[in-house]
C-alpha cells in the first residue's frame, strides 16, 4: 500500500487512548477555553483523523506566510493550504493570552463541547495587508464574493499556534455514522479488502452520469481493484445540496450501478475551501494519507464561479516539487452524453461537436428538479434524480 504523505507510518492526532482522553477533558474544564472557528474545528478533526499527516497541530505565521507564498513550511514540508486556528484580538481573554494551553470548543454542535486541548507555542497578530497577501496567493483572488475568501478574512487577526491533541470528530461522527471516516479507517478497510489500486473520487455534490462514468473510465483505465467515493461533509457556500441529500443520491447510484464490493462510499469532516488548484493539491495529500493510490482530477476541480481556469487544478501538479507526493493524478476532461457515440464521453475523446452534446447548465437542472419534471436519463441515473427532486421541491 502507498505510504502516508511525508511519513513511513500516519501519525493520527485524535487520543485514542480513554484514559488519556479523560485526563484531557478534565484538564480542559479547568484552563481557559475558547470557542473557534467553524474552519478550525474542521482543522483539528481533519489533523485528528490523519488527514493532514504529518502536521502536529496548528501553523504559525512564518508556516502561514510560507505556505501562502511558497506551499512551504519552515520546516520545509510541501503543503498547499494554511491549516491555522485564527480567532479576533478581542475575543482573546487575558488567561488565554498568559495561558501555556487552552481547550478549543467547537462551535458546530450544541453546548460548544470541547473539541481539542492545544499547547500554545505563539500568540500572532496577522495584519489587514498580511491577510490580503496570503488569500490572493491561495485562492488567486481577494475578491470578497469568493467563499473562501470571505471565510478566511472573516475569521480574524490573530493566529494562535501549536500542536493539539482532538478529543472527538465534532457532529461528522454522530450526524454521518455510516459515511464518516477517518483517514485511519479508510487505509485499514482498504487493507482489509486487499485493494492496491485504488482511484480516489472527490465530491461536494452529488453524482450525475457524468460522474459516474467519469469514475468508470478511470476505473478501467488503470484496472483498479476498487474506488473511494469520498464525500465532502462540512460547510458549504449557499445554494449547495446539503451532505445528508448527496449521500443518500450517491448511495443508491453506487448499489445499483455500479459492481458489488468496487466501491466504497465514505466521507470526511472539512469545510469546504473552494481554493481551486490548491484544494485539488490539499485532496492528493489526504487521499494519500488514507491508502489511494489515484486521485481523479476533473474540470474545475475544487473551483467556484469563473475564479479558476477549467485545467488549472491538473497543471499545478506538473509545478509541485519531484517526488514530493506518491499518489498519481488520473486527468479527466469534461465529460458529457453524447448524442452520436449513444453513451458518456470526455470531450477530447470524443470525434463529435458540441451540438452534439446533451448539456444542462446547473440552474436548468435545479429549475428541472424544482418543477417535478424529469431529468434526462442520460444526464442523471432516474433514481438520483428522484431523490435530489424530493429535496428540491422543499424549498
Amino acid at each position: 500500500m502507498i505510504d502516508p504523505y511525508s511519513s513511513e507510518v500516519l501519525k493520527p492526532l485524535y487520543v485514542k487512548d480513554e484514559a488519556r482522553r479523560n485526563v484531557l477533558l478534565e484538564e480542559a474544564e479547568k484552563i481557559p477555553s475558547t470557542v473557534i472557528s467553524s474552519a478550525a474545528a474542521a482543522n483539528a478533526v481533519m489533523l485528528g483523523g490523519g488527514y493532514f499527516n504529518p502536521l502536529s497541530g496548528y501553523m504559525d505565521l512564518e508556516d502561514l506566510i510560507g505556505v501562502a507564498e511558497r506551499m512551504e513550511t519552515s520546516s520545509g514540508l510541501f503543503w498547499p493550504t494554511p491549516v491555522v486556528n485564527m480567532l479576533r484580538e478581542e475575543s482573546l481573554s487575558t488567561e488565554i493570552k498568559s495561558s501555556a494551553k487552552i481547550a478549543l470548543r467547537d462551535p458546530n454542535v450544541g453546548g460548544n463541547p470541547v473539541i481539542a486541548v492545544q499547547t500554545v507555542e505563539k500568540i500572532e497578530k496577522v495584519t489587514k495587508k498580511q491577510i490580503r497577501e496570503i488569500v490572493k496567493h491561495v485562492y488567486g483572488t481577494t475578491d470578497l464574493e469568493h467563499p473562501g475568501v470571505a471565510v478566511f478574512t472573516g475569521a480574524g487577526d490573530t493566529l494562535i499556534s501549536g500542536p493539539i491533541e482532538v478529543l472527538n470528530f465534532s457532529y461528522f461522527s454522530t450526524e454521518f455514522p455510516d459515511t464518516f471516516r477517518t483517514a485511519v479507517e479508510i487505509r485499514n478497510e482498504i487493507k482489509e479488502r486487499e485493494w492496491e489500486t485504488v482511484i480516489a473520487f472527490q465530491t461536494r455534490n452529488p453524482m450525475h452520469r457524468a460522474h459516474e462514468e467519469l469514475c468508470r473510465m478511470a476505473q478501467n483505465e488503470l484496472n483498479s481493484d476498487g474506488i473511494l467515493v469520498h464525500m465532502l461533509l462540512g460547510k458549504l457556500k449557499k445554494g449547495d445540496i446539503p451532505a445528508d441529500v448527496r449521500d443518500a443520491s450517491i448511495r443508491k447510484m453506487v448499489e445499483l450501478y455500479f459492481p458489488e464490493n468496487t466501491v466504497m462510499v465514505r466521507g470526511y469532516g472539512f469545510d469546504m475551501l473552494y481554493a481551486g488548484p490548491r484544494e485539488a493539491v490539499l485532496h492528493a495529500i489526504f487521499r494519500q494519507n488514507s491508502g489511494c493510490s489515484h486521485l481523479i482530477v476533473g474540470r474545475d476541480h475544487a473551483g467556484v464561479g469563473d475564479y479558476y481556469g477549467a485545467f488549472d487544478a491538473q497543471t499545478i501538479f506538473e509545478n509541485i516539487p519531484e517526488g514530493a507526493l506518491q499518489i498519481q493524478i488520473f486527468q479527466g476532461d469534461h465529460t458529457v452524453w453524447c448524442h452520436k457515440c449513444e453513451k458518456v464521453m470526455m470531450m477530447r475523446d470524443c470525434p463529435h461537436g458540441m451540438e452534439d452534446y446533451l448539456l444542462l447548465s446547473g440552474t436548468r437542472v435545479r429549475e428541472i428538479l424544482a418543477n417535478g419534471e424529469k431529468l434526462p436519463p442520460e444526464f442523471s441515473r432516474p433514481e438520483v434524480a428522484e431523490i435530489l427532486s424530493e429535496y428540491y421541491q422543499t424549498l
